[in-house]
């Protein structure tokens, strides 16, 4: 994303130039004039074209309004990224390296910003969510005011810059209808697992990173009934369903003393406690996987996601997390109680093109001394 009216190097330096002394301007004005920000920025603005000799063009003056809400209420330079709807991720590996993914391809920008401004987006963004990135919390998890997810590793955890990614989610929930009309779903899929979804079988959603599973999960949230009583955890919020009745959870760091944190496993356990018809967990990747088939092992049905390279190997990858628990929990109660708990895994896969699609769905067959999955044919 360049600076439209700003092309050569020249101009643009005059035009950093120009924002910084606005910014400066901005403070000034606000504290002298006691004004709320946009309305300063406003009369600073004005002040700034009536001071040159000669007037700015439209096109300038309204690109410099843009790139100065921009700087001093959103998100800077990545403002425009965040706002596009065709952006499907945006990552920063150098203050020279930016990254977007569209249609589930990725390619490089020629956009640039420095050290500094990274820096100071960032901790813009975090202000808004009351977590903290410093060195003895060199990674950070959050969400941004329009759902999608930020994701900080510093230096010296990185080898030199900081390493920002930032997810985002569609900013509408889609239905298992609207995946059939995408092509990310068959017809008879569609029907089969909203018909699984009213019998309140318990569904694993596996995939790839990006492969679409809480698109699919989000989706199937859709086919359930109005009655019912939604619980989800997630490490940050980025499930979305159209029903009323639902509590979202989320993680929470600990605090600079040390205290607060509030995990996934707690979570899981304060759900129970919430009267849920259905509960959700964002994905599982360590030991809350056991607190999850105990929940389900209790009658209560549920959804979650798990990275996996197959619906099989979901399965598998299933059964070894309960294990990271550090409790005396042998195999041998793991193994059952997912091929009792467990009913289908929905596999999601992400093709070289760019196009996500619901590539399987297995359900996990009686426990004979092993896990086992058989392909659905719908």
């Amino acid at each position: 994303m360049k600076l439209e009216h700003f092309q050569t190097q020249k101009e643009r330096s005059k035009m950093s130039e120009t924002l910084a002394n606005l910014g400066i301007a901005l403070r000034n004005h606000a504290l002298t004039n006691n004004r709320v920000a946009p309305t300063a920025l406003n009369e600073v603005l004005d002040q700034e074209f009536e001071s040159r000799n000669q007037r700015a063009d439209l096109g300038e003056e309204l690109e410099l309004r843009r790139l100065a809400e921009n700087q001093f209420f959103g998100f800077g330079k990545l403002q425009p990224l965040i706002d596009d709807s065709s952006i499907e991720e945006i990552w920063i590996n150098a203050p020279n390296q930016i990254f977007v993914a569209r249609s589930g391809l990725s390619s490089r920008l020629d956009l640039s910003m420095s050290s500094a401004e990274v820096s100071g987006v960032v901790e813009r963004m975090l202000r808004l969510t009351g977590r903290r990135l410093d060195r003895s919390s060199p990674f950070v998890d959050a969400s941004l005011p329009d759902g999608s997810r930020l994701h900080v590793v510093i230096p010296e955890i990185t080898r030199s810059h900081w390493s920002v990614n930032i997810r985002k989610f569609p900013r509408k929930t889609y239905s298992m209808d609207d995946l059939v009309r995408f092509g990310s779903a068959t017809e008879s899929q569609s029907e089969f697992l909203k018909r699984a979804i009213r019998e309140k079988a318990n569904l694993l959603v596996s995939g790839a990173t990006q492969a679409g599973k809480t698109t699919v999960l989000s989706a199937l949230l859709c086919a359930l009934d109005s009655t019912e009583r939604l619980i989800s955890v997630e490490e940050t919020f980025e499930i979305r369903a159209e029903i009323s009745d639902w509590v979202a959870l989320q993680t929470r760091q600990s605090n600079l003393e040390g205290v607060g944190e509030v995990t996934l496993r707690r979570l899981i356990k304060e759900a129970l406690r919430m009267r849920p018809t259905r509960l959700v967990v964002g994905e599982v990747r360590e030991a809350e996987a056991l607190d999850l088939l105990i929940a389900l092992n209790s009658g209560l049905p549920g959804l979650c996601t798990i990275h996996a390279n197959s619906a099989e190997d979901a399965i598998l990858k299933l059964s070894t997390l309960p294990l990271l628990s550090g409790q005396n929990i042998p195999a041998d109660f793991v193994q059952p109680t997912i091929a009792a708990c467990i009913d289908y895994v929905v596999h999601c896969h992400l093709d070289q093109q760019g196009r996500r699609s619901i590539a399987q769905i297995a359900e996990v067959l009686p426990f004979d001394g092993k896990l086992s999955t058989r392909a659905v044919q719908c």
